[in-house]
């Protein structure tokens, strides 16, 4: 069994990645940064697989895409953890900032989600997890982009 775990080199991603080590076969660990991932690999375990992919860009999530297709894993788990915010006033924030970040934190999840439910259904098991903030509830100061995100993540779930 495989789980893929999205911002697996961020500190809750890497958590993800020591808590189901044991429990999968391979641990697909998407992000953005190689290096980080080489390095969990190396500091974690074999069963760590890194995949580079910039889930903000459609065309990496197409390689995602095309790697569970051709691989046919029997996902066990998805982990929707990537997620990155940016500090700016409200009126500051910029085109592209706004879709980097809802990109990034709440459509990654719709599509990876919708990629691997097939699979799940078919080998009548998977669980897919949604990390979200306390800032999806209440809205943080200087990261409007951010907390609409992650109260979408929450709908989401």
């Amino acid at each position: 069994m495989t789980a893929i775990i999205t911002g697996a080199t961020g500190d809750i991603g890497k958590e993800f990645v020591q808590a189901l080590y044991e429990e999968v076969d391979s641990i697909w660990a998407v992000g953005r940064n190689e290096g980080k991932q080489l390095e969990l690999k190396q500091k974690i375990g074999k069963k760590v697989i890194p995949v580079r992919a910039n889930l903000a860009d459609e065309s990496d999530l197409k390689s995602l895409s095309e790697k569970i297709e051709t691989e046919k894993p029997q996902i066990r788990y998805l982990i929707n953890n990537a997620g990155i915010a940016k500090l700016q006033m409200f009126n500051d924030i910029k085109d592209e900032d706004w879709n980097e970040i809802i990109s990034t934190n709440l459509n990654s999840a719709f599509y990876c989600s919708q990629e691997v439910l097939p699979n799940m259904i078919h080998n009548k098991n998977g669980c897919i997890i949604n990390i979200s903030s306390i800032w999806g509830i209440v809205g943080a100061s200087c990261e409007v982009a951010y907390s609409v995100s992650k109260a979408g993540m929450i709908g989401l779930t």
